[in-house]
């Protein structure tokens, strides 16, 4: 192992040497970190009985060292503390603790290379980066740990293909809306999946859904109450396991007549809400790709200038002094995003007028006509139709009536329309699920609602609000000069 230099005899050490201690596990499904609690006590003991200071200890638990994609943070820190001369080496457990791709192995050599009086030191092995041959034997050590994880990797594989195959689970942790085990629905999860699910129907951004759920400290099977990531709330939000679909990575895996193959656990919606859940957030990213959809006044987007009908959106108020009691924000037609900036109101007075007018709308609009039952959608017996021709084909070419090239020509385009009917399904379905939340959310509190959702009540009875100019000199609120455009 790398040793100190050599002292004088006599002479007292001006320096005690300080190592960092690596500790990793690829997987701590309980979340407990008592494998890299065992690994930390062993390094601690070596590094006392050579006589080094620890320094810190760099703790990447459930992390893998194999996977490409993933970013080890404690292991780049460290690298980065080992290069800035803040440590004086490294003590892990086992080099494949360190390193499982040579290219991360070749990264720590090279600040050996750098530096050649660093240290290291395993428990399991005797094996000295400080050396050609250590270095030699700990990339023969990794190639081998590399080819190790690739076989595991391939029959690991292989199993969870054919348990998903059997509608079974793989393993780990609960899915969110899952009891310990993944079979059983844990109904508080169940509560909150469903009500994000119908604000998501009627017009709420995912952003906004994320952020109420961080702020009431919703918690991810193995996240915990961490940051919650938009891409991992909408996958929680639109997982096909929702309806019982079982997955193999990522995709909804079928049988051999076309049908999904259907998990064993309980589900939580049906397919026609899944279905429609999938096609809201599939239509906002076509239509609003790469984009942020958030807004931050009630009628931005929705107010168009009277004079030259240009979209007018709300603006922070610069002239008002803190504690005073003028307007907070205003709507304003700006000159340079095409419009003729000479327009402006209040934001309050116009919004609270638009409110009552819809509010009074809808209210009597409910008033005069029973809801009326929801229409089947149109294209159920076509689906069944086509769904039947595809199991018709296969079974065909299984018993040999018809060759393999001639279901090969036939089968894309009959896969092709299936798919095209379950997406205007599930248009249909939003479209229908839209309407009922629209309808019952008529006598809730306007104002608790999200933003989102409060333009989606308004634009439901308007198509656009014009804000006439008022002319010279200061003057009340005129109703008259706001004009609603009803759809």
């Amino acid at each position: 192992m790398g040793e100190p230099p050599s002292c004088p005899p006599g002479a007292v050490p001006v320096k005690a040497y300080r190592v960092a201690v690596y500790t990793r596990m690829s997987r701590d499904d309980e979340r407990d970190g008592l494998g890299v609690a065992r690994q930390r006590e062993d390094c601690e003991r070596l590094a006392d009985l050579r006589g080094w200071d620890v320094a810190k200890v760099y703790e990447d638990n459930d992390v893998s060292a194999f996977k490409r994609n993933v970013r080890r943070p404690e292991f780049e820190l460290m690298l980065s503390d080992l290069a800035a001369g803040l440590i004086d080496g490294v003590v892990a457990y086992d080099l494949d603790r360190l390193a499982r791709q040579p290219k991360d192995l070749e990264r720590l050599i090279d600040l050996y290379d750098a530096h050649a009086r660093r240290l290291f030191a395993t428990v399991t092995n005797d094996v000295n980066l400080a050396t050609p041959d250590g270095r030699t034997m700990a990339r023969v050590m990794v190639a081998f740990a590399n080819k190790s994880s690739h076989d595991a990797s391939r029959r690991i594989q292989r199993k969870h293909l054919e348990l998903a195959r059997q509608g079974k689970s793989s393993g780990g942790p609960a899915p969110f809306g899952w009891l310990k085990g993944g079979l059983k629905l844990d109904p508080e999860a169940v509560e909150h999946i469903r009500a994000a699910q119908k604000q998501l129907l009627a017009g709420v951004r995912i952003g906004t859904i994320r952020s109420d759920w961080q702020r009431r400290g919703v918690a991810h099977p193995r996240r915990g109450t961490t940051r919650l990531p938009h891409h991992l709330v909408e996958q929680m939000l639109t997982n096909p396991r929702l309806c019982g679909y079982r997955t193999y990575k990522g995709e909804v895996l079928f049988e051999e007549d076309g049908q999904p193959v259907i998990g064993e656990w309980e589900v939580i919606n049906t397919v026609e809400e899944w279905e429609a859940v999938c096609a809201v957030v599939a239509e906002r990213k076509r239509k609003y790709p790469g984009r942020s959809l958030a807004r931050k006044y009630l009628l931005s987007g929705i107010a168009r200038c009277g004079l030259c009908h240009s979209k007018i959106r709300g603006h922070v108020n610069s002239r008002r002094k803190p504690g005073s009691d003028s307007a907070a924000f205003k709507y304003q037609c700006s000159s340079t995003n095409g419009g003729c900036g000479k327009v402006a109101r209040v934001g309050e007075p116009v919004d609270e007028f638009v409110i009552s007018l819809v509010l009074a709308e809808q209210r009597q609009r409910a008033a005069v006509s029973a809801v009326a039952p929801a229409d089947q959608w149109p294209g159920a017996d076509e689906l069944v139709g086509v769904e039947a021709d595809i199991v018709e084909l296969t079974q065909a070419a299984k018993a040999k009536e018809i060759t393999v090239s001639t279901l090969l020509q036939l089968l894309p385009d009959l896969e092709r329309r299936r798919d095209e009917l379950k997406l205007e399904r599930g248009r249909f379905n939003k479209q229908r699920h839209q309407a009922e939340s629209l309808s019952a959310d008529i006598d809730e509190d306007f104002r608790s609602l999200p933003i989102e959702r409060q333009q989606a009540l308004i634009l439901h009875s308007l198509s656009a609000v014009l804000i006439h100019p008022v002319g010279r000199g200061r003057r009340k609120f005129d109703p008259s000069l706001i004009e609603p455009v009803w759809r």
